[in-house]
């Protein structure tokens, strides 16, 4: 549902996608595209307009738009590939703000609530002695907290480039550039 619902953080002045309609124009449904039980993809469907794809572990590679958004030089690769490299890009300048800015290092692990934590030995990886609710990271900025919470957002849902790719990197752009990493060769959607 994109800016409709509004569940990344949305940066003032800026337009984001709203709901993604898939090429339809309908108000696509969870069932539409997921077997209802199982959750999996009905992968089988998807090869009605994307060639590229034969099976489940190719759904990766669908790309309904030639723009390189993150500046990589590669416009081919699916539009999972461009949202996967700026979230690289958009937690390694967390890292980088949280340490050089803020002056207390952070790490992240997916698995580990509170997800976010203080990165005592500045070794970018959240350690097994790090993994404690009482090492949770506590330097928040309000900058660094709303680029924090579109990383967790945007590597949470790792169908989100079918979901609404555009709004992703949306928010990923917008967090990468509030933090103060260049993206002068990224475009925004």
């Amino acid at each position: 549902w994109g800016a409709e619902a509004n569940g990344a953080y949305q940066y003032e002045g800026k337009e984001y996608e709203g709901f993604f309609d898939h090429g339809d124009g309908e108000a696509a449904q969870c069932r539409d595209c997921h077997r209802t039980h199982r959750l999996e993809v009905k992968a089988d469907d998807c090869t009605e307009c994307h060639e590229e794809v034969d099976g489940p572990e190719t759904l990766q590679d669908i790309r309904y738009t030639l723009t390189d958004f993150d500046g990589d030089g590669d416009d081919e690769g699916g539009l999972y590939y461009e949202i996967e490299n700026m979230s690289t890009e958009l937690f390694a300048a967390i890292q980088a703000y949280a340490a050089e800015t803020v002056g207390t290092p952070i790490a992240y692990d997916s698995h580990a609530y509170p997800y976010f934590f203080i990165d005592g030995n500045a070794n970018g990886v959240v350690d097994p002695e790090e993994a404690v609710r009482e090492n949770g990271y506590t330097a928040w900025t309000p900058r660094l907290l709303r680029a924090a919470y579109n990383y967790q957002w945007a590597s949470k849902d790792p169908g989100s480039f079918a979901h609404n790719g555009m709004y992703i990197l949306q928010t990923l752009y917008d967090s990468l550039e509030d933090v103060g990493a260049d993206v002068s060769a990224m475009t925004r959607p």
